[in-house]
């Protein structure tokens, strides 16, 4: 009767772990790519109705400040490339399954070499746009400090599926391949947008690219996280303050660039470009050090969503992220929070190759997080930036619903979450004043 009983419990658990791997679609035929939803993943998580396609594009913006050897030339000028990639509603087929090729490390870091690795996405390579349906809202994305423009395809794809087009940018001196001094970061982050918003609407317009009559650039998001999200601030209205124009001086040889993007100066309050409707700022960095005051959070005037780990130990919380959410008292604002979580609440979840032995535990903390699934992060992602954009940048009324929610989720369901899933979750408004 034991044996009987241990066979029939031994059975079970191997019946068990079979449907649960099963359940998650990790089976050699059908893998688990990120971004797929798991079963309590929210309502909006799901892709949406078109095909993904996908091309890189090599951009190069013209006699830019080469600011990490500025004083060391005449001029210190150079041409800035800037590799993008660029997902987009597809023609009627089935999306394939493709590889992306990334690497984990830093560029000369002894004690964390360069690893290549691949990972699987939901796109098909060059595949024909969509031509019926007209121009699609452009949404740019702005990875950490360092990063790749590979670093968030479950929403970048996602995104893509729902009718947008979705541009990623490789930011030079910045990503995994060939990070540099940190002053290129705090200069370039936000002209690198503005560069990229400007190509985008140039190329919409020619008759020798995919993207000919694709982009809505009139209509645009910029998401951020971390330095991309410090970026996006600047973007929004934010100008920096005094203080971080000092910052970036002692850090650069007395260079005085970064006035150009702070609050007050001329240039800076002619860049505020109408076209950007939006942002979504995940962890944005930059408030725990200064770099924003009153004045300058006081200058976003269009709406935004920010998201946030409430023991973010990089950008900080109180002093962080909700701090620049409390001071955008112009902007129609959202505060989302992973209780418990840390800074990485933007990225894909950790690579298999992460989880190598005799590694540095920083090649999993890049992506992964000590609480929160990240797959789980994710799916909520997913939701709530859908729903976002599509208030705000396709006018889809209902999606409102979702953005009404108790503030603590463990009170009450939250609109499109399973049962007993809204869980670990704040969403804070607050209106424009």
């Amino acid at each position: 009767m034991i044996k009987n009983r241990l066979l029939v419990s031994i059975l079970s658990s191997i019946l068990f772990i079979s449907t649960l791997s099963i359940s998650f679609g990790q089976s050699p035929t059908n893998p688990f790519v990120y971004g797929d939803p798991l079963p309590d993943a929210p309502e909006l998580a799901a892709r949406g109705e078109y095909a993904v396609g996908v091309q890189t594009m090599d951009l190069v913006n013209k006699n830019q400040l080469d600011i990490l050897n500025y004083g060391k030339g005449a001029d210190s000028l150079y041409n800035r490339p800037l590799k993008v990639e660029i997902w987009y509603p597809a023609a009627a087929g089935s999306t394939d399954l493709i590889s992306y090729d990334e690497v984990m490390g830093q560029n000369g870091s002894p004690t964390r070499p360069l690893i290549p690795f691949t990972f699987l996405g939901r796109a098909t390579r060059n595949a024909k746009p969509v031509t019926a349906d007209g121009s699609f809202p452009l949404v740019i994305v702005s990875h950490g400090y360092t990063g790749s423009r590979y670093l968030m395809t479950y929403l970048t794809e996602n995104l893509a599926s729902k009718g947008y087009v979705v541009v990623a940018i490789d930011h030079t001196e910045a990503t995994f391949r060939d990070a540099g001094g940190f002053q290129s970061t705090l200069l370039n982050r936000s002209l690198d947008d503005l560069f990229v918003l400007d190509e985008m609407a140039r190329l919409s317009q020619q008759n020798d690219t995919f993207l000919k009559n694709l982009v809505d650039s009139d209509n645009t998001a910029l998401i951020g996280y971390s330095m991309g999200g410090y970026g996006a601030v600047n973007v929004a209205g934010a100008g920096y303050s005094p203080q971080a124009a000092q910052l970036f001086g002692s850090m650069s040889s007395g260079s005085k660039a970064l006035l150009k993007r702070t609050m007050g100066n001329p240039e800076f309050e002619a860049s505020i470009d109408p076209r950007i409707k939006v942002i979504v700022a995940f962890a944005p960095w930059g408030m725990q050090r200064g770099v924003w005051n009153a004045e300058g959070l006081a200058g976003i005037k269009i709406p935004s969503l920010f998201i946030a780990g409430s023991l973010d130990d990089i950008s900080g919380y109180e002093n962080g992220t909700k701090a620049i959410y409390e001071g955008a008292v112009n902007s129609d604002r959202y505060l989302l929070t992973y209780i418990n979580a840390r800074h990485n609440v933007a990225p894909n979840p950790a690579p298999a190759e992460a989880l190598e032995k005799n590694l540095s535990i920083d090649e999993y903390l890049r992506y992964g997080d000590s609480v929160w699934d990240m797959r789980r992060m994710n799916n909520i992602n997913q939701h709530f930036v859908t729903a976002f954009l599509g208030v705000h940048l396709k006018g889809k009324e209902d999606f409102k619903s979702y953005l009404v929610v108790d503030e603590n989720a463990e009170k009450k369901e939250w609109p499109g979450f399973k049962p007993r899933t809204s869980v670990g979750l704040e969403l804070d408004h607050k209106s424009a004043n």
